[in-house]
């Protein structure tokens, strides 16, 4: 079979795969793109404090979820036994997990405001995000809820509506962030927080909807368990240490971004507004490279499931070809029309916004390189995990994120003055470096697994 056959049919079966995935990915971040766009309508500061209180609140449910990301493996494995009492102890555990993992970070995003003082963030946009963050916090809870559930559903390999819960989930977050912004249909005006108490809403209502449907599915309801008090310890250890690893390199990644959008924030409302709304912009585009990085995962896992490694190099690198090739398709637009891009974010009669355009715009020049790097560190993960690998993705993100990047971006941004757009350029440093040594881990991996006998391959 010539190369290019070859390649074909790898990219219509990681494509196959993935595109569900996007789309589910795609509708899940269009909440928080609407909650930026609402924003927008109150204006650049509003958007520097809401900005800097979704990357806060986001940095808290990326580590939540990675903590029961592992579920769906465990589950998949005891329904593969037929282990009905094990799942059940798996599905307590999870739930008792998130429901202490969220009390804990909600008790955390209620004292936040002199902590960002501290971190010399300006007084009123840190007033705003700690008020943003009150009333985001009781969305905590039903938010890692619906993670669990879905983690549940996807390892009996029954989703559900999980897209169409979504979608309805985006219009319906719509609607309450116009009404609670303005005080529209009888509900009282709030303002900024309007849109985080609109979100915790929304947050609650998915929860029960996707609830509702487990429980109207026989299949799934008879091991469906909220019974949190009565967690088993083994399950409870068992969920605890594979979602562990998964969460602290989820964590890991979160950090780096939230650490430099609060030295972005010491720049100024005006440079803390333009990294919200490019970094949106390209955590819209993050989620091709999500779906990517899951399809290949998974068709790695296969291949090496049959000990076909020179298969699993081609899927991984097959995967890795299309991230990189849609990534630069998708930065065309970023430097023939910044503009474009941005508007959708600011009010483009307010005249306070035209130096956060100016800003935003530059940003987008580098974004259109960063990104490639972002996919390809992503992308990385996955192609690890699907060789069974989940702590060296952990490690490598201490040595590119923080050992790599974060200095170069203190010294391009502080010390070298260059701003905002040298902050960015560590960004990418630091992204690159991470998917250097992932691929490199990757193929060093596939060495050591092709030299084992047969019988001990995996």
């Amino acid at each position: 079979m010539t190369f290019f056959r070859q390649f074909r049919l790898d990219a219509v079966h990681i494509g196959a795969l993935a595109a569900p995935l996007i789309l589910t990915q795609l509708a899940q971040v269009a909440l928080t793109t609407t909650d930026i766009v609402m924003m927008g309508m109150l204006g650049a500061r509003e958007v520097a404090a809401g900005g800097l209180a979704l990357t806060l609140f986001n940095q808290l449910r990326t580590m939540g979820a990675g903590l029961v990301t592992g579920t769906g493996n465990l589950i998949a494995f005891a329904n593969g036994q037929n282990d009905a009492a094990q799942i059940r102890r798996l599905v307590r555990a999870s739930f008792a997990l998130t429901t202490a993992a969220a009390l804990v970070f909600a008790m955390l995003m209620l004292v936040i405001e002199k902590p960002l003082l501290w971190l010399d963030q300006d007084q009123s946009i840190a007033r705003q995000t700690a008020a943003y963050l009150a009333a985001a916090a009781p969305g905590m809870l039903p938010c890692l809820w619906f993670q669990t559930l879905r983690q549940y559903t996807v390892g009996l390999r029954k989703p559900g509506p999980l897209l169409a819960i979504t979608i309805v989930s985006i219009a319906l977050n719509a609607a309450l962030d116009y009404a609670l912004m303005f005080g529209k249909f009888g509900f009282p005006r709030l303002g900024l927080a309007g849109i985080a108490w609109a979100t915790s809403s929304v947050y609650l209502l998915s929860f029960l909807a996707f609830l509702g449907v487990v429980l109207g599915r026989r299949e799934l309801a008879e091991h469906l368990s909220l019974a949190v008090w009565r967690t088993d310890l083994a399950a409870f250890a068992r969920t605890w240490k594979m979602g562990l690893p998964i969460a602290a390199t989820y964590g890991s990644e979160a950090a780096f971004f939230t650490v430099l959008t609060l030295v972005i924030g010491s720049l100024g409302a005006g440079a803390l507004a333009a990294q919200t709304i490019v970094n949106q912009v390209i955590y819209i585009v993050f989620m091709v490279s999500v779906g990517l990085s899951h399809a290949s995962s998974i068709s790695i896992s296969h291949a090496c499931a049959q000990q076909d490694y020179h298969g699993a190099r081609r899927l991984g690198y097959t995967g890795l070809g299309l991230g990189v090739v849609a990534m630069m398709v998708i930065a065309l637009p970023y430097l023939a029309i910044p503009d474009a891009v941005i508007k959708p974010f600011l009010d483009a009669h307010a005249t306070a916004d035209a130096d956060v355009l100016k800003l935003a715009a530059g940003l987008l020049t580098i974004a259109a390189l960063l990104q490639i790097f972002d996919c390809s560190q992503n992308i990385g993960v996955g192609i690890l995990r699907g060789l069974g690998d989940v702590k060296s993705s952990f490690r490598i993100s201490l040595i590119g994120y923080w050992l790599i990047g974060l200095p170069v971006a203190y010294l391009a941004g502080i010390v070298w003055g260059y701003g905002i757009y040298g902050i960015w350029i560590g960004l990418a440093v630091g992204l690159a470096a991470t998917a250097s040594l992932l691929l490199r881990t990757f193929e060093t991996r596939l060495g050591q697994l092709s030299a084992r006998p047969v019988s001990g391959a995996r």
